[in-house]
């Protein structure tokens, strides 16, 4: 050894005892954080214990509404909205009502479903989501895409109750389809489609509908002597649910809703290489009657229920 080399002493055994254990103990407290796939979920809301197992399906693997694809094998995430524009009584561990409990005026009882009105804040959140699960559905390699849904369905959810409690100049009313059996389930685990009815008479200067969300020229003056109108949007099926004829039985149901608030002809659009939602709305009776844009240019078509 040189001479006036100085080697420095060892670290304290005590010290490093003292990392080993708090590191220990961030593992163990991460691990008893994360529930099991098979493990019950106990959410306390106001004092009231609720047990809801297997309230994400985690261990099936499915792609769930309220769950993205590439989260339905996670069971600490639940898609919830973006600061709340407004109050809401959200709560993803209440039960689905039961037909009986569930007030409503438009239903449609098909195989182990029911289509009718949304009635629930969650309700209303789940189709939110499933739209946001339609809208980027094709985005999937996106890093950002988890964000954009929840950025959507949040402002969607809010929108929707606005448009749904809107009572002036149009009636507006979001279906949704639930498995209906013998079993209780959560909300979250119930809705598996969605779909818009809006009734109203034409605009002054409006031939056909347009898409909601494209600038009007129109003159956003309601027309009383015309007769009114139904037009059918947001039509979305869960990925897991899809080919069970949930979609043509909402349809139908607000078909018939439209029908009962007055509507003389009933439209939606569809994109023009979407062959099959073309398919399923020939079979409900949709024929195409305009393509959208004054230049005719747009990718969308105008259909008509033909009764």
């Amino acid at each position: 050894m040189a001479t006036g080399a100085v080697t420095p002493p060892p670290p304290p055994p005590l010290a490093v005892a003292r990392r080993g254990i708090r590191g220990r103990g961030v593992l163990h407290r991460r691990l008893a954080a994360s529930p099991m796939k098979d493990e019950s979920l106990i959410s306390t809301n106001g004092g009231n214990e609720e047990t809801v197992t297997g309230s994400l399906n985690v261990a099936r693997g499915l792609s769930h509404p309220g769950l993205s694809s590439s989260l339905s094998n996670k069971a600490s995430v639940v898609p919830t909205p973006l600061v709340p524009n407004e109050p809401s009584d959200l709560r993803f561990n209440r039960l689905q009502p039961s037909i009986d409990e569930s007030d409503c005026k438009y239903k449609r009882l098909f195989g182990c479903y029911v289509a009718r009105e949304a009635v629930i804040d969650e309700e209303y959140w789940i189709a939110a989501w499933l739209r946001a699960e339609d809208r980027y559905e094709d985005q999937s390699g996106n890093r950002y895409v988890e964000s954009f849904k929840r950025k959507f369905a949040s402002q969607e959810f809010h929108a929707l109750k606005k448009r749904c409690s809107k009572q002036h100049g149009e009636k507006y009313i979001c279906f949704v389809a639930v498995k209906n059996d013998d079993l209780r389930r959560t909300v979250l685990n119930s809705v598996v489609g969605t779909l818009d009815v809006c009734v109203r008479h034409p605009l002054h200067g409006e031939k056909f509908p347009e898409e909601p969300g494209r600038s009007s020229t129109h003159c956003r003056i309601y027309q009383p002597d015309q007769p009114k109108f139904g037009y059918l949007t947001n039509v979305c099926v869960a990925k897991y649910a899809r080919r069970q004829g949930i979609a043509s039985n909402m349809l139908l149901l607000a078909i018939d809703a439209a029908r009962l608030n007055g509507a003389e002809n009933i439209y939606i659009h569809v994109h023009k290489d979407n062959l099959p939602a073309w398919k399923l709305y020939n079979q409900i009776g949709f024929k195409m009657v305009d393509r959208d844009g004054a230049d005719h240019s747009s990718d969308l078509c105008l259909l008509s229920f033909d009764s």
